[in-house]
Order: structure tokens, then sequence, then C-alpha cells
């Protein structure tokens, strides 16, 4: 009977945890009725609970702690009648206090959540909601304003993946978007996935003859946080809410806890301990009489406030304080606290693991360098640039075509192309060669409906902005305007280019190769308007190009030379086809989008085909400038003892130039570059090499840093954390995140992670502290992040200052809390001692919870007022950070005082003077107001304080604190 039952429950428990099969999908272009499966809801819930599991949840997070789980049980023994000790408010009282303003803390955060779930998911746009369903049709706009409208999922529809520009057929177009409901097409999507960078689809019309397929790829969609740069939208949905990809690849943030509250909860356990034993001997003093297990019992109940009940309430107020001191820092603008768990956290960190583009730099690309093999243009020479160029377009006539290049004679000389021709040709490619949009805004004045803001639009070149998704792309059509070659108006099928002299050149877009990060490249096919010329331009990272194009003798180096110099390099190509050559490679490049299975492979293969003996034009350089102060908030970071690690995904020659450049590795210090290795006999070799080296920066590449990892990772760890700065190059996302996780695996130490993007979140989420950098990659990280700020500077002050005094407010707030317990089970200890061990408590009723609560709790709380030094005095020896100093004497701890720790102490007077009025019952008031009750008062304080403050006053004179100097 018991083993079905069990099997029974396995099986409920597999079905209840059992997810939904995600499948592929065929989607009917405005008609949800004929779609067979239903699909999730189309809305954003943030929410960490629902109305059923509210309450269970707030417990279970309370009550895993040993503090709170012991005092539940020793409250629960008051129902008992023989372990009674006084009223059940004694104890419930306490208990129900700190439950209730945990829940009200948690029903206020769940509260915000929902109006903020809410909020973003019932924005203006009506077409928009959350309640769309694949196959329904979406018609979108560019902004009237703006003229983009950032199409963001998490915030205007909910968790929405929109199928966009879904083409009725390649040369036909409707007249209107209601013809679009008539046609009978559908959508063929594969099933949802986490690889955000494919996508393989197919669009079938079926009411036309013949019936037209045609291929849909990643070009085809919009995601998150996307801008519509410009015109109008026609659209089908295909993925809605858990089903998107945005929400497939986050992963649920783990419960953050902090080091200081780990620690009170294992010295509760060494309190409770110790409750015991002091038990123990009450019962062993008594001599073991009448029913002894009983009194043992007792005497735990009565000791009990050896373990503050009020200990974690007292924490977390103190926490929400300091989160709201952080918000309030007017030398931090714009910090947002989003987790008020751990501000203390930021006073114990070890290693501080960032990002670099948008992190350390600006990610503001500017044009540097322009290298064309036998010459070489900077800032200084762009001059020249721009009288080649309009010498190349002056008076309309434009240089001539090239001829096709067809199959190379061996017997046909090379003709050697002057410099002007050169650069001709490598600034069209680079103006060619993008993924960039001219976005003209609306003009001033203009009210109306959405509509209408196309029409509206001034096509000024004041009015010119451009959209792309790298700020490198951005960089370079920028450029090629400052030197008269200016990207005017581009399309799905078209890019108009003016010449210095204002004409109009126009090239029509055959074939777009986007950049992926597997192939670290893009390329464009083009049709010259004038000369029907088609040519192939391409352009990437001088890994990816050096195979394929022609051999030179130049470009390794001068790739080097860019990269010592912290640019930013792209290798330029070109290839000139013929119209035979170009219809065979689109039938071929057709057919294999075409395919369902091994699509990708196909259509890199077709590609590749293309991809060989190109033209080598030009490596450009462009340069990410540092933040505002990065330097002295490095110097400042180390100087406190943390260890910088910088992560980042260029290449190797850009991180080592940012790195000695930031001052990230100081200029005392050497570098070690580990070499590239693929064994594990290179692995070993290299971490040989790299053992010999004394007080050195290590830089890595990512490839290197999986070899070693697999084989050696203990060893590789204790190396690279004895080193004072890691560089690690090349490195994924995953990568980022796996680097934390080891540090906190086999240093144990507290890790925080800052960044600016999404490659950033699954790193800042892995450590105990996670920052985020509200930049231009969207505020991703920001939002994943527990604390946000605005500027990589702000670190220095949030550590320094906030996190040093958030950390020693929280020790002494939770000594102070522990003392105060320590204090009554001292007088209960010694009152049982005096009557004959009976287990009797000295006070009765409300006077245990005004002790715990009413009479001490303003100037305990009023702790997180005290500060040791001045924020000036932390941010000039950060050296202070490193050296916490233990407290000695807790009562006798505070160095300021605040005119509010003034008012706590007389409000905790008054509200006892008002207890002798109201609780007559409880005081034997004609004894408090003898001269006998104040001697004694004042010779029991005496006797307990002053061997301490001797002992406090011997400790300053022989070990005084870092900061003594700093406060005299």
């Amino acid at each position: 009977m018991c083993k079905c039952l069990c099997i029974c429950s396995d099986w409920l428990i597999n079905i209840c945890r059992r997810k939904k099969e995600l499948k592929a999908r065929t989607v009917w272009l405005g008609c949800p009725e004929k779609c067979e499966e239903k699909y999730p809801k189309n809305a954003i819930k943030n929410q960490k609970y629902n109305v059923f599991t509210f309450i269970p949840g707030v417990l279970y997070e309370q009550f895993k702690f040993f503090l709170n789980l012991y005092f539940l049980v020793v409250s629960c023994s008051q129902f008992v009648p023989a372990l009674k000790i006084g009223y059940l408010y004694t104890y419930w009282a306490p208990l129900g206090f700190v439950l209730t303003v945990t829940v009200v803390r948690e029903a206020v955060d769940e509260f915000r959540r929902y109006k903020r779930d809410k909020e973003m998911n019932s924005q203006l746009y009506s077409k928009l909601t959350n309640q769309r369903i694949p196959s329904d049709m979406v018609f979108l706009r560019t902004s009237e304003k703006t003229g983009s409208c950032f199409i963001r999922t998490d915030q205007l529809d909910g968790e929405t993946d929109w199928k966009l520009k879904v083409a009725v057929s390649c040369t036909q177009r409707l007249p209107a978007l209601g013809d679009l409901f008539s046609i009978n097409a559908y959508v063929y999507a594969q099933k949802p996935q986490l690889d955000i960078h494919s996508f393989e689809g197919t669009f079938t019309r079926e009411d036309s003859d013949p019936a037209v397929h045609e291929s849909l790829s990643i070009e085809n969609t919009l995601w998150a946080s996307t801008v519509v740069a410009s015109g109008t939208v026609i659209g089908v949905v295909i993925y809605t809410g858990k089903e998107t990809r945005s929400v497939l690849n986050t992963s649920n943030p783990k419960n953050k806890v902090g080091l200081l509250d780990l620690e009170l909860n294992q010295l509760t356990k060494a309190l409770f301990l110790a409750l015991v034993a002091l038990s123990v001997v009450m019962v062993t003093l008594q001599g073991f009489v009448g029913p002894w297990y009983r009194n043992l019992f007792r005497f735990l109940l009565l000791f009990s406030y050896i373990i503050p009940i009020s200990l974690r309430v007292n924490l977390d107020m103190g926490k929400a304080a300091y989160g709201w001191m952080i918000m309030k820092d007017d030398n931090i603008p714009g910090t947002v606290v989003r987790t008020s768990t751990i501000p203390e956290e930021l006073g114990r960190l070890v290693y501080l693991l960032t990002d670099k583009t948008g992190t350390l730099t600006q990610n503001e690309m500017i044009f540097k360098r322009l290298h064309l093999g036998t010459v070489s243009y900077g800032t200084d020479t762009m001059d020249e640039i721009q009288s080649h160029i309009i010498n190349s377009y002056s008076q309309g006539s434009f240089p001539p075509p090239p001829p096709p290049q067809l199959k190379p004679q061996s017997s046909a000389p090379k003709v050697r192309k002057s410099v002007s021709s050169r650069i001709h040709e490598a600034v069209k490619a680079i103006a060619l060669c993008h993924n960039v949009t001219p976005v003209y805004e609306s003009r001033a004045g203009v009210s109306g409906e959405t509509e209408y803001a196309e029409v509206d639009q001034d096509f000024s070149d004041e009015n010119r902005t451009y959209q792309a998704s790298s700020p490198d792309e951005v960089a370079l059509v920028q450029w090629t305007e400052s030197v008269g070659l200016t990207l005017v108006n581009r399309d799905l099928t078209s890019m108009q280019l003016k010449t210095p002299g204002g004409h109009i050149l126009t090239y029509y877009i055959l074939q777009i190769f986007p950049f992926t990060s597997e192939s670290k490249r893009m390329g464009i096919i083009v049709r010259d308007e004038s000369s029907g010329e088609i040519t192939f331009y391409m352009k990437g990272a001088d890994v990816a190009m050096s195979t394929i194009v022609q051999y030179n003798d130049w470009l390794e180096e001068e790739c080097g030379n860019m990269a010592r110099e912290g640019l930013r390099t792209l290798v330029v190509a070109k290839k000139s086809l013929t119209e035979e050559q170009y219809q065979d490679f689109e039938s071929r490049y057709n057919q294999a989008k075409l395919s369902i299975h091994d699509r990708n492979l196909k259509v890199a293969a077709v590609v590749e085909s293309l991809e060989r003996e190109m033209e080598l034009l030009c490596l450009t350089g462009v340069e990410d400038q540092l933040q505002a102060d990065v330097r002295p908030t490095l110097e400042m970071l180390r100087n406190a003892g943390i260890k910088i690690w910088m992560l980042t995904g260029d290449k190797l020659e850009t991180a080592t130039c940012i790195a000695k450049s930031s001052h990230l590795v100081s200029r005392t210090q050497d570098i070690h570059i580990f070499r590239p290795v693929t064994t594990r006999g290179e692995a070993h070799l290299e971490l040989n090499a790299f053992r010999r080296k004394h007080d050195c920066a290590l830089v890595i590449s990512g490839d290197s840093l999986e070899v070693c990892l697999k084989y050696y990772e203990h060893e590789f760890v204790e190396l690279a954390c004895q080193c004072p700065a890691v560089v690690c190059c090349r490195c994924s996302p995953t990568q980022k995140a796996h680097i934390v996780k080891l540090l906190q695996h086999h240093t144990g130490k507290r890790t925080c992670a800052i960044g600016d993007g999404g490659n950033d979140v699954s790193m800042i989420q892995a450590a105990d502290c996670g920052i985020g950098i509200e930049g231009k990659e969207g505020k991703q990280a920001s939002l994943a992040a527990d604390f946000s700020i605005t500027q990589f500077k702000h670190i220095g002050r949030l550590l320094m200052v906030h996190g040093r005094n958030s950390y020693k407010r929280s020790a002494a707030l939770g000594q102070f809390v522990m003392h105060r317990g320590l204090i009554i089970s001292t007088m209960q200890a010694v009152f049982s001692s005096v009557f004959y061990f009976a287990s009797v408590p000295l006070y009765q009723g409300f006077l245990m919870v005004g002790y715990a609560t009413i009479y001490t709790m303003f100037p305990v709380f009023s702790l997180v007022l005290d500060q040791d030094v001045k924020p000036e005095m932390a941010l000039l020896y950060p050296e202070l950070y490193k050296d916490l100093t233990k407290l000695l004497m807790v009562a006798l701890t505070i160095r300021t005082w605040h005119w509010l720790m003034v008012v706590a102490e007389f409000l905790s007077l008054g509200c006892y003077v008002a207890s002798l009025a109201f609780l007559n019952e409880y005081f034997d008031v004609a004894f408090i107001t003898t001269v006998t009750f104040l001697w004694k008062v004042s010779a029991i304080t005496v006797v307990s304080c002053l061997p301490l403050y001797i002992l406090k006053y011997l400790k300053r004179k022989f070990s005084p604190p870092s900061y003594s100097k700093l406060t005299s």
C-alpha cells in the first residue's frame, strides 16, 4: 500500500514539473482560428509570488534561517502548560513583530513589481497588448517625435517576438494593409530555442499562381530592443510570453545572501550551544531533582534571549536605511539600489570583475586611422583624404569602374593603382558595407497622428542621425560623411550616397550577410545604378579576413600596431562579380535558404564560395575612449586591496592596451601574455613558465583559458589569484559567469561583477554583488544588477564610503543586539542561582517584550548613523577599506554622535519613564525614587563599564586603528 502511494505521489510530482514540449509551428496570417496549439499569454511577469504562494514563500525564506526557526519552536512550546514561562505575548509578540515587518516589506516590493509589470503590459500602443497571440497581424510606424520607434518587448508589449516584413512576393507589393488579411498565406517557423542569432522559417502563399515560397531568416525578425529606424513594418506574431527568446535566455537569478547574514547565522548556532551548556549547568547544580528534563527545557526558554529574535529585523531595517542613503547621495546621482538585502557586501569585496566596452570605455567610437598598405592616414591627415574624394567626384566626372574581375591569367601583368583611386575605392566600400540607416527628425511644431510622421520629416543634413546595431558602424559612416561621401537614404532594397558636389549615387542592395559572433564579418552585394556593376564588399576582424583576402605582407603587422594603440580594427575587402557569376550564386543561395535541415551550414557553404581571393582595400581603426576618471578609480580600488579582472570580447592586443592606458595594470608591473595553447602538454609548459613570474599581470585568451581549466583548473586559478590584475580577452558571456563561479569556489572570497550590456547579465547575476551601468547598450545589465550606477567612477564612492560604512554599521548593530540579549540572560542566570536554581522568570509580562523592543530599539537602531571617518577621508585613504577594525566593546564604540542618536537616547528614556506611570504593577516606584536605588545602579554601571573602558584605552594606546591619525 505504501509503495503504491509513493509511486502515485512521484507520478503526480513529475506531471506537475513536466514542461510543455516546444514544437515548430505553422502560423496563418491573420487567422488565429487555424492555429491548433495553445500559446502562452503575452505579458511580462516579474513577480516572485502569486496570491497562493506569497505567505508560504515568505515564511519559508524566513524560517530557513536558524534564528527565526529557533524562536518559532520556543514560541510554540508556550502552548504546553508545563513549559509555560509567562504570558504568550512575551514570546509571540517579538516573533510576530519580526514576521509582520518582513511580510510588509515583501508585500511592498511585490506590489511595486506588479505595478511595474502592469504599466509595461498596458502601454499606449493599441496594436501591442498582452492579448497578442501567434498569427495576429501588427502594423508599426516610426515614432512621430523622434523618427525612430524603440519597440522594446520588455516595455511595450510584454514579451513578444515579432516577425517582420513578411514579403508577399519579391516582385509584388500590396496597395493597402487590408489586402494582406485577405491572402491565403502562412509562415512555418522553427520551435522556440535559445539561440538569438539565428532563425529558420519559410513564407508560403497558396492563392497565387504559381505558389510563392520564400525563405525567412534572422534578418526578417525583430527581437526585443530593436530599433525601427525608418518606414513602416508589417508583421505577424510568431512567439509570445514564455516562448520568446529573451525569456528562454533569462535564467532565474540566485537569491543572494550576504556573508554577514551567513556569519550571524553561524554565530546564532554557537550561541544556541552556549544556551544549552548554560541550561545543563543550572540543572546539574540543581542536582537533577524532580522532573529535571522539564526544568532543563524551562531553562532553555528562560535563557532564550541569548539568541536575539530582533536581530534580523534590526539588520533588515538597517539595510533599508543604507539603501536609502546610497540613492540620496548627490555625489553619485542616478544610483539605484535594486536589492536591499546585501548593501554590506559592498564593504567586503576582494575581486572586481569588469567588462571593458561601455564600462571602462565610453562605447563612443571615433575614427582614428585608415591604412592602405603603403600609406597611412591619421586624424591630422584626414583633409588629404577629403581632397582626394573631392577630386574623384569633381564636376560630375566619376572615376570609371574597373572591369569585372575575371579568372586571373598568369601572364597578365598587375597594374598598380594610384593612391587616389585606392582611397576612392576604400571610402566607397566603407560607405556601402554596413547596416546603418539614416534617420531624419520630424519638423518642429507638427502635431497629429503617427501616420503623418514620415511626411513631416525634414531631410536636411542638420536633422540627419544614424541608427545601427553597432557603434563601430556609425563611426565609419560618420567618417565617410566627414570626408565627402554621405549616406542620405536607405531602405530594404537600395541606398543612396551624396557626393561632395551634391550628386546622388544609387546602389541597389542585392544581398546582405549580417555580422555574427561565429563568422566575425559582414558582407553586402550591391549593384551600381549608373554602371550596372555588381560588387561584393566585406569587412570583418583580421582573424576572419586574413584567409579571405589576397596575399599581402602588411595586414598582420598593421593590425598589431593599431591594437597596441588601443584601436578596434576592421579589414575591408571587395570582389567584382559578373552578371553570370551573381545569377549562379543567387540561385544556389536561395536554394540553400529554403532548406529546413542544416540551413545554416548550407548557406555558409554557398557564401564561402564567394569569399575567395578578395581584393584587400584598407584597414580601419576606431578608438573607444575611456570613461571619465577611470584611471584614478581603478588606482583607488587597487590601493583598497581589491583585485581587478577585466573580461572582454576584444582581441588580445586591444585588451592589453586598454589595461595599460586605464592603469588597470600599474606602470611598474610586468605583463605576462599567456601563449595560445590547445593541448594539455602546451598548457602544462605555459603554466610552468607563468609560475616563474612574480608580481606581474596576466593576459589570456578565452580559448587558452578553456584548455587550462579543462586540465589544470586548480593550478591555474591558484596562480591567477596571485596576480595583481588579470585580463581575459575573447571571452564569451558564458565564460564570464564561469570565471566568477571559479573564484567563488576556489577562494571563498566575495566577488563583484560590473557591466553595461546584455552579455554581462550572466556574470552580474553569478557574482555575490552585481553592479550594472546604464549605457548605450540598453538597461538590461542595469535591471538585472543589485546596484545600478550611471558611470564607472561612481563605484569608488559606492565601495569606499557606502560599502565600508554599511559593513561596519551592520557589524556593530549585530553585536549591540547580541550584547543586549546577553545582558538579560546573564541577569536571569544570576537570579536563578541566588534563588536555589529555580526555573522562574526574573521579569514578567511586558517588561521582557519592552526590553527587546521599545526600551532599547531606538538607541540600537541609531547605530546606522555612526561613522568613524568622513567620506572625504575614506576616498583619500582607500587603504582603510581593507583594514576594518574589530569591535572590542560594543557599548562604547560610538565615534560620531549624530543628533538623531541623542534623540533616540532621550526617546528611549522617555518610554521607560512613561512605563513607570502606566505599568506601576511591574515597578516598585517607592524604591526607585530612593537614594539607595540610585547609588546601587551607579555602582553596578561603574563596575560593569570601568574594566571595558580600561581595555579600550589600552587597545587604542598600544594598537590604535589605522584611521586614528586621520580623526585626531
